[in-house]
This record gives C-alpha cells, sequence and structure tokens, in this order.
C-alpha cells in the first residue's frame, strides 16, 4: 500500500511546486484565456476580475499524474499494468482535445473555444479505442481490463455485445468528461470535486485488491483486473488535484482550462469503467451528475414551455446571478459533492455485507 500513498504525495508536490513555475511561463507570454462578458441579450456574472488569470494549468495536472505514478513504480520496481496504461491512453487524449480547445481560447481569443462538433468527434475516437482495446490484453487468468457487462458495483448480469459496449463506453466516457468541464466554471469548483471522487475510487480499488479473486476464490470477490495498479493511479490523481487545488482556489490564480477538465473527466471515467463501477459513478460523481441535469433542464424547460428553470445554467451561476458570493457556492457544492461520495462509497460497502 506504501507505493499508493507514494503515488498521491509525488504528484501532490509536483503540482504544488510544478504549477507556480507553469504560472510563470504563461503570464509571461501573456496566455490567458477570453473572459464572457455580460451584453444586453445575455447577462453574465460578472468574472472581470478574472482577466488575465492563465489558463492550460491543466497541464502540470497531467504531468504530476504521470510523474508520480513513474516514481511510485520506479520505487516498487513493477512495471505499470495493462489497466493503468489505457486509463493514462484516455487520460491524456482527452487532455490533448482540451488543450487544443485552450490554445484557440488563449491565441485566438475565442471564448468558446474549438467547435462542439470537433470535441465530440476528437472524445469519440479516444473513447471508443479505449473501449475496443481494454477488452484486448486478457492476462494470466483470462481477465481483460475492462468487460462488456454494465457494471453497478460489480458487473450485472446484463452482458453487452462489442457494438452496443463501445456505444456505451463512448456515451459514458462522454458524459463524464463534458459534466465535469461543465462543472469547471468557479474557481475550485471542479478541482474540489474530482478530489472527492478520484479519493473515494482508490479506497475501492484497494478494497477490490484486498479482496481480490486472483488471490482467493470465494463468494464476493472481485474480478477485476489490476485492483492495486488503479489506486496508484487514483492516489495520483487526487494528490496532482489537491496540489493544484492550492493554486485553483479562490480567487483562483491560474485556471485548469479544458486540458484538465477533460483529462479529469476521462480519468474519472476510466476508472469507473475498469474498477467495474460504472453505474455507481451517479453517486461518485453525484455533482458532476447535478450540474450537467441542470443544464438539460434549463434546454429542455426552453424549447418546450418557452421559460428557463433557472437565472443561468450551469446550476452555479444560477447562484451567482441571485447574489452568493462564489466561496459560498464552491464550498456548498463540495459539501454536497462529499455527501454523493459518502452514499456511493456506502452502496459499495453494503453490496459487499449483504453479499
Amino acid at each position: 500500500m506504501i507505493f499508493v500513498l507514494i503515488s498521491g504525495a509525488v504528484a501532490l508536490l509536483v503540482a504544488l511546486f510544478g504549477t507556480p513555475v507553469l504560472m510563470k511561463y504563461l503570464r509571461k507570454h501573456g496566455y490567458s484565456q477570453a473572459i464572457r462578458v455580460s451584453t444586453a441579450d445575455e447577462p453574465y456574472p460578472e468574472h472581470e476580475a478574472k482577466h488575465g488569470t492563465p489558463s492550460m494549468g491543466g497541464v502540470a495536472i497531467i504531468l504530476a499524474v504521470v510523474i508520480g505514478y513513474a516514481v511510485s513504480h520506479l520505487v516498487s520496481g513493477r512495471a505499470p499494468s495493462g489497466s493503468v496504461v489505457l486509463a493514462m491512453y484516455l487520460m491524456l487524449g482527452l487532455g490533448l482535445i482540451g488543450f487544443a480547445d485552450d490554445y484557440l481560447k488563449i491565441f485566438r481569443q475565442r471564448a468558446q473555444g474549438i467547435r462542439a462538433r470537433t470535441k465530440l468527434i476528437g472524445q469519440a475516437f479516444f473513447a471508443i479505442s479505449f473501449a475496443f482495446l481494454a477488452t484486448r490484453f486478457p492476462d494470466a487468468d483470462g481477465i481483460t481490463p475492462a468487460s462488456q457487462a454494465i457494471s453497478f458495483v460489480r458487473d450485472t448480469p446484463l452482458v453487452l455485445p462489442m457494438v452496443l459496449f463501445l456505444i456505451w463506453i463512448w456515451l459514458l466516457v462522454t458524459a463524464t468528461t463534458n459534466a465535469v468541464n461543465l462543472t469547471d466554471g468557479l474557481d475550485g469548483l471542479a478541482t474540489g470535486a474530482a478530489v472527492l471522487t478520484f479519493g473515494a475510487y482508490t479506497v475501492i480499488s484497494i478494497w477490490q485488491y484486498g479482496q481480490s479473486c486472483a488471490f482467493d476464490i470465494f463468494a464476493g470477490c472481485y474480478g477485476v483486473r489490476d485492483p492495486l495498479d488503479l489506486a496508484v493511479f487514483a492516489s495520483a490523481m487526487a494528490g496532482a488535484c489537491i496540489g493544484f487545488l492550492w493554486w485553483n482556489t479562490s480567487p483562483a490564480a491560474i485556471f485548469m482550462g479544458d486540458t484538465g477538465s477533460l483529462a479529469i473527466g476521462g480519468a474519472i471515467a476510466a476508472l469507473a469503467i475498469l474498477s467495474r463501477t460504472e453505474l455507481l459513478l451517479i453517486f461518485l460523481g453525484g455533482l458532476f451528475l447535478i450540474i450537467t441535469l441542470s443544464v438539460i433542464g434549463q434546454v429542455g424547460s426552453y424549447k418546450l414551455r418557452g421559460k428557463r428553470m433557472f437565472l443561468m445554467a450551469p446550476l452555479h451561476h444560477h447562484f451567482e446571478m441571485k447574489g452568493w458570493s462564489e466561496v459560498k457556492i464552491v464550498v456548498r457544492f463540495w459539501i454536497i459533492q462529499g455527501a454523493c461520495v459518502v452514499l456511493g462509497l456506502g452502496l459499495f460497502y453494503a453490496e459487499w455485507v449483504k453479499g
């Protein structure tokens, strides 16, 4: 278990001390994101004070995760597992899409970044290729990194044919990454919520490792591939987000940008798929789901009824328009995310006790 702690600690330190270096470089070259402003037709919360804040901070998170994970394996002398190689692939691939989006926002000063269709195509490519590869490369026991069965706290009897499985993973990855991206609208909001989710997956993966069928086959053992290495990866993600949050909390000295939000969303989706807890993500990523539903509800209400459900969507901007301070919104939303994560962990453990 020491390697889980090493991974998280190294990632935290790299993000904590590496982010200011990145900030200095971005400021020197004027790499800051365009800030959306209010218009007569479309009011928007006043964020003019954020003008000039450097973006692309997700680069620091990604580098911290890679370094933390690598150092842990150098110390342990073990080779990276197939499961985490695939998780890294999805995280880096989606982070690359986010980087391209941030590039346009910074260099072209286009607040909306790349076109939605282009972003969705890129997400589909990495999601589908990840899903296909995850059903290959069985280990000595014949277990592949992912299963074609839909999972809740473990695989269910519902096994999808390959075509439907690819579509399912594509939808899951796309929904998760865009949910994190929508949540990243206030200083530290998405980063802090992600820390709680990655912390939960660290605990789940450690538990699955301790009760793995690889050690002893018994009723209720977990047939998850590489659970300990997934814990090392989840710990690195949590540590990197904590280190970055030091600089990203209000008032943010740097934004993670789409580079960070899409990479974080990809890592969360990968952990859900590879740990066989896909539907449990409803709870472990509860805040991300709530914010996404607020956007869906806003659009649907306006198209069907001609009225908006909220003053503005996503939900955190609704409370900004009501006059809540940014810090108040973020802290209360973190509390909601914490409650969702505790419920998710409770369901995970309850299934084990019942079994």
